[in-house]
């Protein structure tokens, strides 16, 4: 049986009662698993035609495009001398997750070359793209000469039209014959009401110079898709399993539950599929979630994809 953020528990509609009496929970999309807020309205079920062409019946899901569990920020440190409190992470695909304080700033030139100096070296300020033209100078794939050699961070203030998205969710997930590559597109929700990004563009953030910050929970801000995360780092793991299983972090558009990388034991699952899916009992098929490190969630998808709604 699935527990609730809260503590308590109770029967859902991806539960059957099995003949003993135990209950199987389907790893399937459950409105019912998501923070208070986190849906901006009630989902609705309608025909739509998935990414490999099968027309089934979805879920129209409408979230926030922010956390409703916690706080976004902070991203960039102000000075060289800043503990980790004031920054947020860095992770670039090679395995390893970077607090981004002061210390960190001050060796970059170490870790990726001596034409990195992201500070002032006469007041130790840090080059912050602190203003909305410094960050649509900044967060893009030409990134302009002035606001190279910085810390990108932005504000949802920035954004123009409000940063809510809605998609088509499968109701029961159709699985594929071959999995599918992942994209550029976001590949899935989290229970507090974010999108799951694709893998974050390190090789052309680095190429500029800059370090386009994350926050501790593996979200940044850009102002063409708001806040979105590029990574699980624990804030989003909250809906825990009674079975000392990984707790539930989110969907997959393709309607599989993606839950994290490790159970409560602090155990990885190694049985994985290059999708990092696999399936038990329990759940069926559903996915886990890489570490920060690698930036990113999941290797593929399982199953035909549902679609945002524009």
């Amino acid at each position: 049986m699935v527990l609730s953020a809260c503590g308590g528990s109770s029967q859902t509609d991806n539960e059957t009662i099995n003949e003993d009496n135990t209950t199987t929970v389907q790893s399937t999309f459950n409105p019912d698993n998501f923070h208070v807020g986190a849906l901006l309205q009630t989902p609705t079920t309608e025909s739509c035609t998935l990414s490999g062409g099968t027309v089934t019946t979805c879920y129209r899901v409408t979230i926030p495009g922010e956390p409703v569990t916690n706080e976004i920020g902070p991203f960039c440190p102000p000075t060289i001398y800043s503990d980790a409190s004031e920054g947020g992470i860095w992770f670039d695909g090679s395995g390893e997750v970077y607090d981004i304080d002061g210390e960190f700033i001050l060796n970059l030139d170490t870790l990726y070359g001596s034409d990195w100096q992201l500070y002032d070296p006469d007041t130790g300020l840090v080059n912050v793209t602190d203003t909305q033209a410094a960050c649509e100078g900044a967060a893009r794939p030409n990134v302009a000469e002035e606001y190279q050699n910085h810390c990108v961070e932005c504000s949802l203030s920035y954004l123009e039209s409000a940063v809510e998205q809605t998609y088509l969710i499968p109701v029961e997930p159709v699985a594929l014959a071959n999995p599918n590559s992942i994209g550029g597109d976001n590949l899935g929700i989290t229970l507090n009401g974010v999108v799951l990004a694709p893998p974050a563009p390190v090789s052309a953030i680095l190429a500029a110079n800059t370090i386009a910050a994350f926050d501790d929970c593996g979200g940044h801000i850009n102002p063409f898709e708001g806040y979105h995360y590029h990574a699980s780092t624990g804030c989003t793991e909250t809906l825990l399993q009674s079975d000392n299983h990984a707790s539930l972090l989110g969907y997959a558009l393709d309607g599989y539950g993606i839950y994290g990388m490790r159970n409560l034991a602090g155990e990885e699952d190694y049985d994985l599929d290059e999708c990092r899916g696999h399936s038990d009992e329990s759940r069926g098929y559903h996915y886990h979630s890489a570490s920060a490190g690698e930036n990113m969630f999941i290797g593929c998808f399982h199953g035909e994809q549902g679609s945002l709604v524009h």
